[in-house]
């Protein structure tokens, strides 16, 4: 197969693995019933002045599947902690202890896990629609070559086989991202 053909395909994978790792971030951040530190990653503290990631400033744990417990690095920061996850949006009540800020995950009501699914299929079709990108990218790419079109036709089709291997995944990983929102 020639060089260039070859590279194209490769950066084709590399793009379309970057909308999986993506998703895979995505889905980290839905959450399925039971707390996660990852719950809070989107949230930012208000650090000497500037917005920290609270991971920076925190050490995140899970004691139990329905609770969250915050331990700053710093003492001071326990009211800006609670301030930032307050602001985020993401429906949680923090409490404040003196030495943790402590957070009660409640259990997804029927209605959440719902919606919480249609995120999820929402966050699969955005990585089918950058995986779709790549393989048009890619085809772009190929047709602007200077080789024969036979070559341009079976690097289509490779193409097309990537995609659809993808396109699979990113099924697949939605399949199991749903059973686990809906799981009670």
């Amino acid at each position: 197969m020639n060089e260039e053909i070859q590279f194209i395909l490769d950066s084709a994978k590399e793009n379309m693995d970057a909308a999986m790792r993506h998703l895979e971030k995505e889905f980290v951040k839905i959450r399925a019933g039971k707390a996660s530190p990852a719950m809070l990653s989107s949230v930012m503290v208000e650090y000497y002045g500037s917005q920290t990631p609270l991971s920076q400033v925190a050490n995140i744990n899970t004691p139990d599947g329905r609770t969250l417990s915050v331990q700053p690095w710093e003492k001071n920061m326990l009211h800006e902690i609670e301030k930032a996850i307050m602001n985020s949006n993401l429906g949680f009540n923090p409490m404040n202890n003196g030495d943790f800020v402590i957070i009660n995950v409640p259990p997804l009501t029927e209605e959440r896990r719902i919606q919480l699914t249609k995120q999820a299929k929402a966050e699969a079709e955005d990585a089918k629609v950058g995986i779709r990108s790549a393989r048009q990218d890619a085809n772009k790419e190929i047709r602007d070559l200077d080789v024969s079109e036979d070559l341009q036709k079976n690097a289509e089709v490779d193409v097309q086989a990537l995609t659809d291997k993808f396109i699979k995944k990113v099924d697949a990983f939605l399949t199991v991202k749903e059973a686990e929102i809906m799981k009670v």
